[in-house]
Formats: C-alpha cells, structure tokens, sequence
C-alpha cells in the first residue's frame, strides 16, 4: 500500500519566470523555471530605456 501526499504541489516554492534587474550584479537576467536563462550588462542593454526603468523598479531582485 502506498500513501499519496496530496498536498505536495502546495509546499512547493514559485520558480522565477521572465526577466528581472538584479541590483548586486547590476544585469538584467532572464529565469526559466527557476534557472538562468540569459543575462545582459544593463550597459550594454539597447532595449527601451522606459521598459529598463519600470523593471529595475518593478522585479529587482
């Protein structure tokens, strides 16, 4: 007989999907189920200046 934890998915912590700022490394990094996926200096970054600025205060982490 075997017992099934019903409850399993619940305890689970969320995996970080898309892009978000990272302060201590000053990147923007992209997470795929919890994993790096991709990353780019924010020097470097040619995306939109008003979508860089709206996410370095909306999902930094």
């Amino acid at each position: 007989m075997v017992q099934m934890n019903l409850f399993s998915d619940f305890e689970r912590e969320p995996h970080l999907n898309g892009m978000y700022y990272e302060r201590s490394t000053d990147r923007f990094v992209s997470f795929v189920l919890g994993r790096r996926h991709y990353e780019i200096s924010a020097k470097e970054c040619k995306w939109d200046k008003a979508w860089q600025m709206k996410t370095k205060q909306e999902r930094a982490i």
